[in-house]
């Protein structure tokens, strides 16, 4: 098929396409068996994130043979930009539980943290879910685009920048989240001399129980802290080069030259919910459910 009949700036590469299918196929599959050997419910988040990525790739797959599709084109392209903004929602609830099974009821303050614990995964939600409908919204704009259209100048600028705003209002918030999880890497050791004391069960300093709970769960917590650190700054390297990509509309570098996406985008983000199917929150975690226990919140 002809390329001026593509939706693409460029003849997209369908074994690259494959590979990252695969790869974020096989990582879905491993934190849905996680999600479900853990209960850990509210990891729902990460599992339908790694999901989206894996769909998107195999829609791309298919898009890349049928260039001129715009249903195929539309739906790779809104679940590989949206899956990474779920995946800082799961970093923002479980850096909420680090500090729920961490920090004493007591020490829990708006100084520790510069936001009060108790609205800290709340407000990074919500300003989550901004970024997720904003982004959304401006790539279906954009992507819904027919060729040929008059108005497709007009019409691809209004999706561009409502997504611009969708990404800026994901790195602003992810930016100031990273702070403070990284600054709680410092604080936190404050409450070390404590934590064994609050749970029971410790066997050679690797496992503890809760209460009567047969079940063990890894006590060296810090290994979670650090890859939700990590992940976090994937995140923010791949909100900048979408910031970058939309700046530069359709035809810029980056919309014009495949390798962008695979490198800074593909590449950077699929660490993310591989290091946690590895470090699996909820071998380290006791409260992965929906909701905490009443007790000590």
């Amino acid at each position: 098929m002809a390329l001026h009949l593509s939706y693409y700036s460029y003849a997209p590469s369908l074994p690259a396409a494959a590979v990252a299918a695969a790869l974020y196929t096989l990582v879905f599959a491993a934190t849905a068996v996680q999600w479900i050997r853990y209960r850990a419910w509210v990891w729902i988040v990460m599992v339908l994130a790694s999901g989206m990525e894996a769909a998107g790739y195999i829609a791309r797959c298919l898009s890349t043979q049928k260039l001129d599709n715009q249903t195929l084109y539309v739906l790779q392209f809104s679940l590989i930009i949206l899956a990474p903004v779920l995946m800082a929602g799961a970093c923002y609830v479980v850096f909420g539980r680090i500090v729920y099974h961490v920090v004493p009821t007591e020490a829990r303050t708006t100084s520790l943290l510069w936001i009060s614990p108790r609205w800290l995964t709340p407000i990074f939600v919500v300003c989550d879910i901004v970024a997720l409908f904003l982004q959304l919204v401006g790539a279906v704009i954009i992507t819904s685009i027919d060729i040929g259209d008059p108005d497709a100048v007009k019409k691809a600028n209004r999706g561009k920048h409502i997504a611009e705003i969708g990404v800026a209002v994901q790195l602003i918030c992810f930016g100031l989240f990273s702070i403070i999880a990284v600054r709680f890497n410092f604080t936190s050791k404050r409450f070390m001399g404590v934590f064994h004391e609050r749970f029971n069960g410790v066997h050679d300093d690797k496992y503890f129980t809760i209460g009567s709970s047969r079940r063990k769960f890894k006590s060296h917590w810090q290994a979670i802290l650090r890859v939700t650190n990590f992940t976090s700054v994937c995140i923010l390297i791949r909100s900048v080069y979408r910031m970058v990509d939309f700046a530069l509309g359709r035809k810029g570098y980056m919309e014009t030259h495949e390798w962008c996406l695979y490198v800074l985008d593909a590449l950077v983000i699929f660490p993310v919910p591989l290091l946690f199917v590895w470090w699996h929150p909820g071998a380290y975690l006791p409260y992965m459910g929906f909701r905490l226990p009443k007790a000590g919140r």
